[in-house]
């Protein structure tokens, strides 16, 4: 059995996620001398561990309702 995430609560995951890193390159920016070539490394690696989550299917994400499938 593996572990999988309504689309809803996905979408809200992914949401905070992506608040909560960007908040994290901006405070670490901003108190430390990082350069800009080393915040666009974390903020790729932030994205790549999202990308694997959605494409093992942790995450499903229906990105609310904004792409709707069309069923036959």
């Amino acid at each position: 059995m593996k572990f999988q995430l309504n689309p809803l609560a996905s979408d809200i995951l992914i949401s905070i996620y992506v608040v909560v890193t960007l908040f994290f390159r901006f405070k670490l920016e901003n108190n430390t001398e990082v350069s800009y070539l080393n915040s666009i490394v974390m903020g790729a690696a932030f994205v790549v561990i999202l990308w694997a989550l959605i494409k093992l299917k942790v995450l499903n994400p229906n990105w609310f309702g904004l792409f709707n499938k069309k069923s036959n």
